[in-house]
């Protein structure tokens, strides 16, 4: 007995030092394998978050719609997307299928996993997969070269790192953005616009199912090669969601008979001269905002490319609407097809130095409005005259007698829009254009001249709508924006044109033209213009909402036969304006103090325009002429500035009583027979002072006031 004893102790011993050596080891083994995977985290680089990041540039409308998306340097489409930015059917489907569990677990899904390996063990292939969303998009952050133990531990940790870092939110944005759904496709968001020609926010059952089917074959199940695969994987989807109870089989079957697209749709390009532009301004920039329209963008386009083929096969269009508060450009049709060749489509239209043709006849206008030397209900002689070697000839090439100025203006007459600007001057209408922000563009060593008020400079459409719009802004203009920049102010620099009484006489006439054949009449205030040789058409109009201007013409500058503002350019401007979906507005009242009368009240001097030759008198007449103040001098009339300064004396020599005093083009009364008076200045600043006697001689002096 005290043998066995004594042998069973010792093999208790024997068995307790090898369990104690077991245990030695294992723990050994633990920590070496801890330390291992401890120094194998350390040496992991940061989670890639930059390469992910790497998108395709989007430009986007006013509202935010995708006008236009740049694929990436290696021609990769990779459009951001967002889980507000798709349908919920679509990603409850996506988490069914794909990982039921996303919102509770942390990365990795233990039951998935067992799941996986009991049925690869039991079936001898691969079920389903044991892959989280969280580990895809690891995966996608990090793409693996081969399938490997390894590799699968790799995304399991980053998986775990995604979901510390990570909002549930976020990583569902990430897979949105980076799944692959065949040859250069990423995303969800560019499979849905590639695919069904829209952005993924309303998707029908069968789309969902397809766009959940596709990421997990991306390239065997490409629709543009392999759509029989693409169908069966989206019906296998279809199937097991109606088996666990996810959709009703009804639903199911219905999907199942919707076909599969066989053909990838173009990417949206709308607006394509200014996404062009717009890239290359703000370079680097993942997400550009316009402030386009793009219901209204779309439209104009479709209208500038059926009216371009109705009118030739080398005509093209170009079509700018702005908004007249802000100056934001709604519309931006560079020509009439971006791909037509023959019609020079990649040209900007809107951007190219034309000769404008009679459009600058409203601003001569308007100087003479603001001058006060002239009304609309104004008498002017519409006959054959000269100066010096330029005789200026109407359209028609006849000659209508004595009209109004109203008149005149409405019916595009020659004579008398050069009559005028002989009396305000070429140099000065020059100067206010420029001052206005627009750029006239003369011939080399040319200086401005009286040729000017018929088209003989360059200008371009977008000055032209930028000018017009300032006649609804009662005289001020803003420069035309089309980006939309974070440092942008909230109220844009404004500059000056006319006075608001003369800007709103302009539009005032300007809304009595007659409109083209079967257009309502009095609904816009709108001028057309021809240039010589018949190569450029133009139509500039306005409500009080917008401004739209139309270019028609070939981009080489070749003439083209019959082709006139009126007949050409005019019937798009009103189309235009019918497709914006508004109603025209209405243009502001009057300014205060804005002289409306018949022909019949006015002050004599205003009842008929006389050219500069007439106001020199001969006999015991002499010529009108401000004696005080001098033209250009400074008066301290405020003192430190403030209101309620001292009146200012005007003197006046020569001229037939009676004599009436203009401010700014308002009458403000008649000069005593004295020829003096005192006037009360409007404020410090720039103020023209106009003395007209009662045959229609004026002078006028600009002084400032301070």
């Amino acid at each position: 007995m005290d043998g066995r004893n004594k042998s069973g102790h010792d093999r208790g011993k024997i068995r307790f030092r090898l369990l104690r050596r077991l245990v030695a080891t294992t723990g050994i083994t633990a920590i070496i394998c801890i330390a291992a995977a401890a120094l194998w985290l350390a040496t992991l680089p940061p989670l890639p978050f930059d390469q992910a990041g790497q998108v395709s540039t989007t430009v986007v409308d006013r509202n935010g719609k995708l006008l236009r998306a740049f694929a990436m340097a290696d021609g990769r489409w990779r459009l951001p997307a967002q889980v507000k930015d798709v349908d919920p059917g679509y990603l409850n489907l996506l988490l069914d299928y794909e990982d039921r569990r996303f919102r509770s677990h942390l990365g990795v899904d233990p039951l998935a996993l067992g799941r996986a390996a009991f049925q690869l063990v039991t079936r001898g292939h691969i079920v389903s997969g044991g892959s989280t969303i969280t580990m895809q998009v690891a995966r996608l952050m990090e793409p693996r070269q081969q399938r490997s133990i390894a590799a699968k531990l790799r995304q399991m940790v980053r998986a775990v790192q995604l979901e510390r870092k990570l909002s549930k939110d976020e990583i569902l944005d990430l897979y949105l953005t980076l799944a692959p759904f065949g040859g250069n496709l990423e995303g969800v968001r560019a499979a849905s616009l590639a695919y069904f020609g829209k952005e993924p926010k309303r998707l029908s059952l069968a789309e969902s199912a397809l766009l959940v089917a596709l990421p997990q074959s991306p390239e065997t199940r490409r629709l543009d090669r392999y759509p029989d695969a693409a169908r069966a994987a989206r019906d296998r989807v279809l199937a097991r969601m109606a088996r666990d109870g996810r959709v009703s089989k009804e639903d199911a079957e219905q999907a199942k008979a919707v076909p599969v697209p066989r053909l990838r749709k173009p990417m949206p390009l709308l607006a394509p001269h200014a996404t062009d532009q717009s890239q290359a301004v703000m370079k680097g920039e993942l997400r550009i905002r316009l402030t386009l329209d793009s219901t209204i963008q779309k439209a104009l386009e479709t209208l500038a490319r059926d009216r371009a083929l109705a009118l030739g096969p080398d005509v093209s269009v170009g079509i700018l609407a702005v908004d007249n508060a802000s100056g934001d450009v709604l519309a931006h049709v560079g020509s009439s097809d971006y791909f037509d060749n023959r019609r020079a489509g990649q040209v900007d239209m809107t951007r190219a130095v034309r000769s404008p043709g009679s459009t600058l006849k409203p601003f001569i206008y308007g100087l003479a409005f603001e001058d006060g030397f002239v009304h609309p209900e104004s008498l002017i002689e519409d006959r054959p005259i000269r100066y010096g070697n330029y005789a200026p000839e109407n359209f028609d090439m006849t000659f209508q007698g004595t009209v109004t100025v109203r008149h005149a203006l409405q019916m595009s007459l020659n004579v008398p829009a050069i009559s005028l600007l002989d009396r305000v001057g070429a140099n000065r209408l020059t100067a206010r254009i420029r001052q206005a922000g627009a750029n006239l563009v003369l011939p080399k060593d040319e200086t401005p001249g009286l040729a000017m008020g018929l088209g003989g400079v360059g200008v371009t459409l977008g000055d032209l709508v930028r000018l017009y719009a300032g006649f609804p802004r009662q005289g001020t203009t803003v420069a035309l924006r089309e980006i939309v920049r974070t440092e942008d102010g909230a109220e844009p620099e404004t500059r000056r044109l006319l006075d608001p009484s003369a800007a709103w006489l302009v539009g005032n006439v300007l809304m009595g033209t007659p409109p083209p054949d079967n257009a309502p009449r009095n609904r816009l205030a709108f001028k057309t213009g021809t240039s010589y040789g018949y190569r450029d058409a133009w139509s500039v109009g306005f409500d009080g909402r917008m401004t739209i201007g139309v270019w028609v013409g070939r981009p080489d500058g070749a003439p083209v036969p019959g082709l006139t503002g009126r007949t050409a350019a005019a019937p798009i401007l009103f189309d235009a304006f019918a497709r914006t979906g508004k109603l025209p507005a209405a243009l502001a009242k009057a300014p205060k103090g804005t002289l409306i009368a018949s022909n019949a009240r006015l002050p004599l001097p205003l009842r008929r325009f006389r050219p500069s030759g007439d106001l020199v008198r001969t006999g015991t007449a002499q010529a009108l002429r401000i004696q005080f103040p001098l033209n250009g001098s400074r008066i301290d009339a405020y003192g430190d500035g403030e209101p309620g300064g001292s009146a200012v004396p005007v003197k006046v020599a020569g001229g037939v009583l009676p004599l009436t005093m203009l401010v700014n083009g308002i009458a403000v009364g008649d000069i005593d027979s004295r020829r003096q008076r005192l006037i009360e200045p409007p404020g410090p600043g720039f103020v023209r002072l106009t003395v007209m006697d009662a045959m229609g001689a004026a002078d006028t002096v600009v002084v400032r006031i301070q």
